[in-house]
């Protein structure tokens, strides 16, 4: 009989991650270092244990309001091209410890331009940061650039994600607030990249409902979306038997992938709870699901720890965290060659070994 797979073991199977931000990642005693180095006063502690504690306290306020603001604390010691290369160093060090092979992690280079660095610095520094640590710890990692929503430096953003997409920028992200910043709003920046063919994802049916996920996709044309829970909306489910709406059939026809985050979506109040997440639904459904971690200090979690809350609550196997992980790895913007060797060379044979015990 096949073991249930246990944090332990999960931890070695070999996961991909494509919803992650870099400041939303970084380790607490980090934290500390660099506010002292950096003259940043502004910590509500200096004891890393009781700062971790104090991210995760802060972050369970049901609002992504409240939830977004944790961040000024994480960007406000990311404001120097040494901070941000240990930042994302330390980041691909972490995120190789918990077994992940392939990773998408996203930042907002205008948030770290406070102390003088250009766009171009900020995106270099990451860019160092990311390769060093991949180097040394045996991970490929791709940047999303990020532009924020409620800002009007999406096509400066654009331009950044075309000019390094040679150098590890695999794409570009809008994110913040969605409730009055819809993504049309920055349509300029997302026809430049259909047109660059490059790859991007929206943040879009998180913290509002089905029309932001419509906007992202028929209006921007979105690779991917950033969370989707709120597909959800156009699934109705009566005597046991869910239908699907115009738009939720689309984006299952489609295959139009979800970067669901399932901790963090109960902290913004985009979920209730593990147990009741619309991935219950969505799995079977077959709709293109992902599983992520949005922000690793605030969520106090890691991609292994989600997998083993959906494990608990939906009782999945090895076939369910495999099939999770070949759809990130799917939907990932590198290239098809390097997605298909990392599926058939590494993803597959490793959730094998495990299952066979």
């Amino acid at each position: 009989m096949e073991e249930r797979p246990t944090l332990e073991t999960i931890r070695r199977a070999p996961k991909v991650l494509l919803h992650d931000h870099l400041d939303g990642g970084v380790r607490p005693e980090t934290i500390v270092d660099l506010a002292r180095d950096g003259g940043y006063t502004d910590l509500p502690t200096t004891d890393p244990g009781s700062l971790r504690t104090w991210f995760a306290e802060a972050s369970n306020s049901g609002s992504l309001e409240r939830y977004l603001e944790t961040f000024s604390h994480t960007v406000g010691v990311m404001q120097s091209a040494e901070s941000l290369t240990r930042v994302a160093y330390e980041c691909a060090e972490d995120l190789a410890k918990d077994g992940i092979v392939y990773a998408e992690v996203r930042y907002a280079p205008e948030l770290h331009t406070s102390t003088g660095l250009s766009l171009e610095q900020v995106v270099e520094a990451v860019l160092a940061g990311f390769a060093a640590g991949g180097r040394d710890h045996g991970i490929r990692v791709g940047t999303l650039v990020t532009a924020m929503r409620h800002q009007a430096r999406s096509m400066e953003i654009a331009e950044l994600a075309v000019r390094y997409r040679d150098e590890g920028v695999v794409g570009f992200d809008i994110a913040g607030a969605e409730a009055g910043y819809p993504p049309t709003r920055h349509l300029d920046a997302f026809e430049y990249l259909q047109r660059e063919n490059a790859h991007f994802t929206i943040h879009a049916g998180e913290g509002f409902g089905l029309p932001s996920i419509w906007q992202a996709i028929q209006w921007c044309g979105a690779d991917r979306l950033g969370h989707g829970v709120r597909i959800i909306d156009d699934i109705t489910v009566e005597n046991g038997a869910p239908e699907l709406g115009r738009l939720a059939a689309y984006v299952r026809d489609k295959r139009i992938p979800l970067e669901m985050c399932p901790t963090s979506n109960i902290q913004t109040g985009a979920a209730k709870s593990i147990a009741e997440h619309p991935i219950g639904l969505l799995r079977q459904l077959s709709f293109r699901v992902t599983v992520n971690t949005d922000n690793r200090l605030m969520s106090g979690t890691t991609l292994s720890e989600e997998f083993a809350k959906l494990v608990d609550a939906f009782g999945y196997g090895w076939d369910d965290l495999r099939w999770f992980t070949v759809n990130a790895m799917k939907s990932a913007f590198i290239g098809f060659d390097e997605r298909l060797e990392l599926i058939n060379r590494v993803i597959k044979p490793g959730y094998e070994e495990l299952k066979q015990g």
